[in-house]
């Protein structure tokens, strides 16, 4: 018999197919450049879907563990939420409590890797600008870059997910990882990324293992050459970005079970997050330079996260709930954007990162 886990997972997944189907066959047949009215109307679309799972999880939240009765609910409760109070002998209540408990760790998770996302845009752009790729290809590349990407996080989740439950201790380490990446953000916050496309690892292993055409073929990925078949650089672009976000899932993953120990809640806000970046990316890409202090939130973020993952027993006694950790990322990104617009940057004017050179 297929348990409810499943046919809410694969439910999921086929909805999120679709739509990815219905955003690339049925309204982008061609390649083309993402104009800023078309991006908006995605990321406005993509963030009300997140909303609408955020209500069906506050209504119907206990169907993905298929719980019938209180000792199910218990069991659920112990094994991803142990701080949750219910109360004895009286079900409905209790899975009301439940509900709401999941469907705010679902949209705390999601904020939280929806900012983290931010960051990640920083990266593609200096991507898509170091490799000289042509506006109007962004958007395949990006397409393919988040089926790669749920693929990774899936395995990331539930693997990390199965060691959490074994070996309890590992959340220490996840916190320490996130508090030392969220002081390096914080510090270098300022400075100017830069990066040397021959000196990638990726594109030094791919040129090691993988005959690679020197030029762009159009939108291509592989290319018959003399009867052999070739990647082109668009394809290793493609395996820079898979590399770049699993990368950040090393950061964000952790840091959405700081939140949650439910890894379909965690997968759930990722995935949301994901498939919002890509709408956002274009949305952002040109008024990013706008934001200069975001990228100190981002770091400060990261440390609360990871303070909050090591000093989880001792919040847990206190009684910290979900909701207080939703409230300090709203302000934590709240004071970073206001104070950018607040204290612009001077004698230097605002530059998109985005190239539109033609390849060589």
């Amino acid at each position: 018999m297929i348990s409810n886990e499943v046919l809410f997972f694969g439910g999921f997944i086929v909805v999120i197919g679709f739509m990815l189907l219905l955003d690339l066959g049925v309204f982008n047949k061609k390649d083309h450049v993402v104009k800023f009215g078309e991006a908006a109307a995605w990321t406005i679309a993509w963030i009300a879907l997140a909303l609408g799972f955020y209500v069906i999880i506050n209504t119907h939240g206990d169907l993905i563990h298929g719980i019938e009765n209180y000792a199910q609910l218990e069991t659920v409760k112990n094994m991803y939420a142990p701080q949750l109070k219910l109360i004895p002998g009286n079900f409905e209540e209790s899975l009301e409590i439940y509900r709401r408990n999941m469907s705010l760790e679902f949209i705390t998770g999601y904020l939280l890797e929806y900012a983290l996302s931010v960051d990640n845009i920083f990266v593609i752009i200096l991507i898509f600008a170091s490799f000289s790729v042509r506006e109007k290809y962004f958007k395949k590349v990006l397409f393919w870059g988040v089926l790669g990407a749920i693929v990774m996080r899936f395995i990331f989740i539930f693997a990390g997910s199965a060691l959490m439950q074994r070996f309890e201790w590992i959340i220490y380490i996840f916190g320490a990882v996130l508090v030392y990446q969220g002081g390096k953000i914080f510090f270098q916050g300022g400075e100017d990324e830069k990066m040397e496309p021959n000196k990638h690892p990726v594109v030094r292993f791919t040129a090691k293992y993988l005959p690679v055409y020197p030029r762009y073929v159009k939108e291509h990925f592989f290319i018959l050459k003399q009867g052999k078949w070739m990647v082109t650089p668009l394809f290793v672009v493609v395996l820079i970005i898979e590399f770049t976000d699993l990368i950040f899932a090393v950061d964000s993953v952790p840091a959405v079970f700081s939140v949650t120990k439910d890894p379909y809640v965690v997968f759930f806000s990722n995935i949301f997050a994901i498939m919002g970046l890509r709408s956002m990316f274009f949305f952002l890409s040109n008024i990013m330079g706008l934001f200069r202090f975001l990228k100190y939130g981002l770091g400060i973020l990261l440390m609360f996260i990871g303070g909050k993952m090591l000093a989880h027993h001792y919040l847990d006694e206190m009684g910290f709930k979900t909701v207080y950790s939703l409230y300090i990322i709203l302000g934590i990104l709240a004071t970073s954007i206001l104070a950018s617009l607040v204290f612009p940057q001077k004698n230097k004017e605002t530059e998109s990162l985005i190239t539109n050179e033609e390849p060589q």
